[in-house]
């Protein structure tokens, strides 16, 4: 019942604001007829006044009062006589803001709205938030703030905050996530990307450091490497670039998703892209066709970005389709695994992580590093190792 009085509050209130210039218009219209035939009088009175100081001679009075006298009677000829009507749009306008408007939006509420569906307060919300990410992010951002010093929190945060575009508030979750769990490639990474999209894609000092130190970790970090090359190329160090670049595509598997983009940028320092039929760096990889020819460089170069995520998905199936032949290839599952998050499909990554862990027993040293991976990468781990 609330709701309902609120409506008709509120269309009243809409309808006044709406009728509100038409009536006006009438009076204004009104009062500037009257304000002109008293301008009139005042003049007639003034000229009378200089007639008998001797300003004026009788004739130039006589001109004056007769020309005074007709604007007069022009104005009050304008008057009406009785009270005016309003026009007979303006009678049309106001009765369709009085009924005709509300009677609308009411059948398309009731059409496209859900007037049955009961009020849900932000709490009952929070519980249930289903896919709603700012639902998620509101939830997150309650629990630290009531326990700032939870490092899981902010690591759960961070990559939501990035991909939600609020590249400050993701740089911040970043450094809490590493102040209180340590710096780890995946978190590094993150908080390198933050900086650099706070620069406008411009890898800073910082990021650089940031990045580097990644590197001391996991000195085959594709994406790290990626971006210290790419820093070399924004500072005008195109040699230094290109070689960086190469590096990273001789260590690349064929599948990796990268690939395309990494030779992209060695044509554009003066290199040439990996042959076809090179053969992968990394051990125990199936085998498997060479590295994209120049034509699928090019080709990437001209995709769109919804091509280029289609190609790249379809790159990383192609390994997942290997690996089901073929599952004795550790490495080949540490890059699926990872290849998934980074697509952000966290349910094919924790399928490939628990399949990986078939062929690699969780208590493995092969299945520990598969485990820790997962951890890094945010990969939910219970009943994987079922």
């Amino acid at each position: 019942m609330l709701f309902w009085i609120l409506v008709a509050a509120l269309t009243a209130a809409v309808a006044a604001i709406l009728l509100y210039p038409l009536l006006r218009g009438a009076k204004a219209a009104e009062n500037s007829r009257a304000g002109e035939a008293a301008v009139y009088r005042d003049q007639l009175r003034e000229l009378d006044r200089d007639l008998n100081g001797g300003l004026i001679t009788p004739e130039e009075a006589d001109y004056a009062r007769a020309e005074i006298g007709r604007r007069l009677i022009a104005v009050s000829a304008d008057e009406p006589e009785e009270a005016p009507k309003p026009a007979r749009h303006h009678r049309f306008t106001e009765a369709f803001v009085l009924l005709l408007l509300p009677l609308l939006g009411l059948c398309l509420y009731l059409t496209t709205g859900r007037p049955d569906l009961p009020s849900q307060p932000l709490q009952a919300r929070l519980e249930n938030p289903g896919n709603d990410v700012a639902v998620l992010i509101a939830k997150a951002e309650r629990h630290l703030a009531q326990s700032p010093d939870d490092g899981k929190g902010w690591d759960v945060l961070a990559p939501i905050y990035f991909r939600t575009m609020r590249v400050n508030d993701a740089q911040v979750a970043y450094r809490n996530a590493i102040r209180l769990l340590g710096p780890s490639p995946v978190r590094l990474d993150g908080l390198a990307e933050t900086l650099m999209a706070v620069s406008d894609g411009v890898v800073t000092e910082e990021a650089r450091r940031v990045l580097e130190q990644s590197l001391t970790l996991e000195p085959n970090n594709p994406r790290a490497r990626f971006y210290v090359a790419l820093s070399m190329e924004q500072a005008g160090r195109p040699d230094e670039a290109r070689r960086a670049f190469e590096a990273l595509a001789k260590q690349s598997p064929a599948e990796a998703p990268w690939l395309p983009l990494v030779n992209e940028h060695i044509a554009m320092n003066g290199g040439e892209p990996a042959a076809p039929d090179a053969e992968p760096a990394a051990p125990g990889n199936p085998s498997a066709p060479g590295n994209p020819t120049q034509q699928d460089v090019a080709a990437a170069e001209n995709m769109s970005t919804g091509d280029r995520q289609q190609m790249i998905r379809g790159m990383v199936e192609s390994l997942d389709a290997k690996l089901s032949v073929d599952p004795n290839n550790f490495e080949g599952w540490m890059r699926l695994v990872r290849s998934y998050a980074v697509l952000n499909d966290k349910d094919r990554a924790a399928g490939a992580l628990k399949r990986g862990l078939a062929a690699f027993p969780a208590g493995s040293e092969q299945g520990r590093q598969l485990l820790a991976l997962a951890n890094e990468l945010g990969i939910a781990t219970e009943g994987v190792t079922e």
